[in-house]
């Protein structure tokens, strides 16, 4: 049995969550602009929108302000936005969406983050991020207190890569001077983080906090947790952690 020297963690709906679901932030942002949508109806949207444009061009390609702006202009037209007034005033929804969600305006630290990060770095054991998120996530990470505890940040449009794909493990590991078997994955993703981090030879753990969606909960549909390793919240993971290099030791 081997030591756990680096704890890799997710960020979004991991570390960090909206301080309002996300679709309600977009109402809030649209409304000045196209008037009132249906936060209901851009929830769908929103889904849709980004799961597309995610399969269509990977990696944030094109950059990062024009794939958000396909995201934000599809996500507002399919919530029932007059398509005339969406394009007139995307150059400014688009701008303040970005920047709403680069800090702590759109995202909050879950309560257990802080803490989880300083005791394991109190403990020996270095931490760090693998997130398939665009530069803006290093900019959340400062403004809510925890990149100070994150070494290595590996973010996919810096990368190249994104979740699952192995090299992307093999980067984090390599970097945090760790070897697969000693590193530990948490995220909320099955198969970006759990499976991923499972083929890569890394200790997986998939997060699935109680509550109601948007409010800490995350579910994949249909899935089967059966022989998957779970857990409510990562003071789940640092104990785990804890009494495996105690018995270690």
């Amino acid at each position: 049995m081997t030591i756990i020297r680096l704890a890799l963690f997710d960020a979004l709906h991991t570390l960090i969550t909206p301080r309002l679901p996300i679709y309600v932030q977009y109402a809030q942002g649209f409304e000045p602009y196209l008037g009132h949508l249906e936060p209901s109806l851009i929830k769908d949207a929103f889904k849709r929108a980004l799961k597309e444009t995610q399969q269509a061009k990977p990696v944030y390609s094109g950059g990062v302000d024009k794939w958000w702006g396909e995201v934000i202009r599809r996500t507002a037209i399919e919530a029932g936005a007059d398509p005339q007034r969406v394009d007139a005033s995307l150059d400014k929804i688009v701008p303040n969406l970005l920047r709403r969600f680069s800090g702590r305006e759109g995202y909050r630290a879950f309560d257990d983050a802080l803490p989880t990060l300083e005791t394991l770095t109190n403990n020996g054991v270095q931490c760090g991020l693998v997130s398939n998120a665009d530069i803006r996530m290093k900019n959340i990470m400062v403004d809510l207190g925890l990149a100070k505890y994150l070494d290595p940040i590996l973010i996919s449009e810096q990368e190249g890569i994104e979740k699952p794909t192995l090299s992307i493990w093999e980067h984090a590991c390599s970097r945090g001077n760790a070897s697969p078997k000693e590193t530990v994955h948490v995220g909320d993703e099955m198969e970006c983080d759990y499976n991923g981090a499972n083929r890569a030879g890394i200790h997986a753990f998939l997060l699935r906090r109680p509550g109601q969606e948007g409010e800490g909960e995350r579910k994949e549909p249909n899935e089967d947790l059966y022989n998957v390793r779970t857990v409510k919240g990562l003071e789940d993971v640092v104990q785990w952690i804890l009494d495996r290099n105690r018995e270690y030791n």
